[in-house]
């Protein structure tokens, strides 16, 4: 990649887009940053702190003590860390902390690649490259499904699916930075397609973006 570029990936829970935004990063050697992950934290901390979930003030505190160099991917995995994300992250106050850290990370020397749920209409709205993964809710559930299991867990599938359904309802029905795809961001429907499809249609779009760049 011959400038700095930034990446904006937007999507629904179990989308693909964190899998794909990773690969993205490798290959054109960008750093990477799952946003989901800086919510989980909070929700983490509050979680381990034992401060209540619906605490505006504590929220506050620990988005403010959240570090983005230090995320354990491991520990914020739960799924009951997950499910309190979506909560902490209907709070006005934690956002805005938090889209500030994601805006310097996204302005470090070289570019780099940002998933979650507002980076293009919200976070980086100038993003050169928008993206927007998306797939069926039942899709997206038996992904989820395979995930679990593929750690040696079990889960119930109507569950699993209920509860994507409920975090859709969530994200995309909040009055603060609803997920939604940023007017100029490519769609791209992974509901039939392969990770390595995805990757294939995601690099065509970046590649054809960076061409229009240096022609420029």
């Amino acid at each position: 990649m011959t400038s700095s570029m930034t990446i904006a990936i937007d999507g629904p829970a179990a989308s693909g887009k964190g899998t794909l935004g990773r690969r993205i990063a490798d290959y054109y050697h960008l750093a990477h940053l799952d946003t989901g992950l800086t919510y989980r934290a909070v929700a983490h901390m509050l979680i381990s702190k034992g401060w209540p979930l619906d605490d505006a003030a504590h929220a506050i505190e620990a988005a403010r003590l959240v570090d983005l160099g230090q995320l354990d991917k491991h520990a914020l995995s739960a799924h009951a860390v997950a499910d309190a994300a979506s909560k902490v992250a209907v709070m006005p106050e934690v956002r805005r902390i938090l889209v500030d850290k994601q805006r310097a990370f996204a302005a470090q020397p070289g570019g780099a690649v940002l998933d979650g749920r507002d980076i293009g209409t919200v976070v980086c709205p100038d993003a050169p490259v928008k993206l927007y993964v998306t797939a069926s809710a039942e899709v997206r559930a038996m992904r989820r499904l395979r995930d679990i299991e593929g750690r040696g867990g079990s889960a119930d599938p109507a569950e699993i699916l209920s509860d994507i359904q409920r975090r859709d309802e969530r994200d995309m029905g909040r009055a603060d930075s609803p997920l939604k795809p940023a007017a100029d961001a490519h769609l791209l429907d992974t509901s039939e397609m392969s990770i390595e499809a995805a990757f294939r249609a995601a690099r065509s779009i970046i590649d054809g973006v960076l061409a229009e760049r240096n022609e420029a």
